[in-house]
């Protein structure tokens, strides 16, 4: 189904048009969805597969962590762009590909495959913070097992979910990002006054580009690529919180009033801020994790894993801090897990009317409808991610698989974006040749990174 051309009031609201702040300090009143979206960055992806990827590959692959946080945040503003500039939500932009699978585009079918394994990640993020639940609990003198604190964590967010608004999960993300963050940036530092002081030679290593120490840990290199920085469904959920946060809206949809090309760079400058902010939020917060992981973890021989993944990663803490840190780990691991099942959910919740209404099966105009889907499915989804978790046991495998499905789905995003930019956006507010040469850059290294994932994690195991 070729998309229509209606107009939708979930995007656009008409007469909430109004001009944008000139200035960065006025800018900052309208910043937001970035920190909503550092709720699920900063989380499964830093605290388990950057820490454990540092423990393994020593200060090898700090480059590969850099290129990860750097390299997706240019997609995430244009793909943005796209969305807050046209009135398209993220799915009716991607459905406008004209190369077709039935009804919808390649792209969004593609997507659609990728659904189960994505669902799978949540799965071992969920059971993550059970663990981390569970261990908090033992500091605290309390045996709980991880099945009880993933029914739990699945109810509890569930109800949180069912019930909440943008403004409410903006306020909870904003507090545990910067209290997780600045903790975790103290660890570092503290790091510099014990026997695990990172070296200029440990620098010099872990600048040093060695594409074969990637493949020398693959499946884990390429998942905790697909999973830190931005994924790219952190990117898709991102330009949904936008449009509830009413930037398309602030922009107007009369293309004709003389005023529109400026308010719309106008608030584009907004928008981009937020995302350079963001950017600055997650480097922050991902490499103090592998710095932890490669400078204590590393030299004390863990890799953490399954039932012990939680107690082993709080020397990153213990080690740096003293053995009372072991209470501000427990608690905070299992909170930015936590926000992280949340943020996931949440996001993930607007794909769905999304879809639903590219497929033919509800309307563009019903907005009651796709208000009710979002609030069932994020009631639904968290126990049947509790029920992957049951299923695998194992919350590093789960979170992997999604990694590595995010991973793969990157170029599929970047080279969508372009075909967008190029035969369907506005002329009068399209990105520079600059920002057009970056976005082909990082297509042309995620394309080869695709080969990669699917030779040495696919093909290459199964051939022995």
């Amino acid at each position: 189904m070729i998309p229509d051309e209606a107009p939708d009031l979930y995007t656009v609201r008409e007469g909430e048009a109004i001009e944008p702040p000139t200035n960065f300090g006025s800018r900052l009143k309208y910043l937001g969805p970035s920190l909503i979206i550092s709720g699920a960055i900063i989380g499964s992806g830093e605290l388990i597969l950057t820490s454990r990827l540092g423990a393994v590959a020593g200060w090898a692959l700090l480059w590969w962590m850099l290129v990860s946080c750097w390299s997706k945040s240019l997609v995430q503003a244009e793909v943005t762009r796209y969305i807050v500039i046209s009135g398209d939500t993220y799915f009716r932009a991607i459905n406008r590909i004209p190369i077709r699978v039935g009804r919808v585009s390649l792209p969004l079918f593609l997507g659609l495959l990728a659904y189960i394994p994505g669902t799978m990640g949540l799965g071992g993020i969920l059971g993550a913070g059970a663990v981390a639940f569970s261990f908090l609990a033992s500091v605290a003198g309390v045996e709980i097992h991880p099945y009880w604190s993933g029914i739990g964590i699945a109810v509890v967010t569930s109800i949180i979910l069912s019930a909440g608004s943008y403004k409410a999960l903006e306020r909870i993300m904003v507090c545990i990002v910067v209290l997780f963050t600045c903790t975790t940036l103290v660890c570092a530092i503290a790091m510099q006054f014990t026997e695990f002081s990172v070296t200029a030679s440990d620098l010099a290593r872990g600048f040093t580009f060695n594409f074969s120490e990637v493949l020398l840990f693959a499946a884990l290199a390429f998942s905790a690529y697909g999973y830190t920085g931005m994924a790219s469904g952190d990117i898709a959920a991102y330009s949904f919180w936008c449009v509830e946060k009413g930037y398309p809206s602030f922009i107007g949809s009369d293309r004709d009033d003389p005023n529109w090309p400026a308010r719309a760079r106008g608030w584009l400058k907004v928008v981009q801020t937020d995302v350079w902010l963001g950017l600055c939020v997650l480097t922050l917060a991902t490499i103090p994790y592998y710095v932890l992981g490669a400078g204590v973890l590393n030299k004390m021989g863990l890799e953490p894993s399954h039932d012990e993944l939680i107690s082993q990663l709080s020397n990153m803490f213990t080690q740096t801090l003293g053995q009372w840190a072991v209470w501000v780990f427990s608690i905070g691991a299992f909170f930015i897990l936590f926000s992280t099942v949340i943020s996931g959910i949440g996001g993930g919740g607007r794909f769905i009317p999304d879809y639903l209404i590219e497929t033919g099966v509800i309307k563009r105009s019903n907005i009651d409808l796709r208000k009710k889907i979002v609030r069932w499915y994020v009631g639904i989804l968290p126990l049947v991610s509790f029920g992957f978790y049951m299923w695998i046991k194992n919350p590093v495998i789960l979170i992997m698989i999604g990694g590595i499905t995010s991973a793969l789905l990157l170029p599929i995003q970047t080279a969508s974006t372009l075909w967008l930019h190029k035969n369907k956006l506005d002329p009068r507010v399209r990105h520079g040749q600059a920002t057009r040469i970056g976005m082909w850059v990082i297509f042309s290294f995620q394309a080869i990174m695709v080969f990669f994932v699917v030779w040495y994690v696919v093909i290459k195991p199964r051939l022995g």
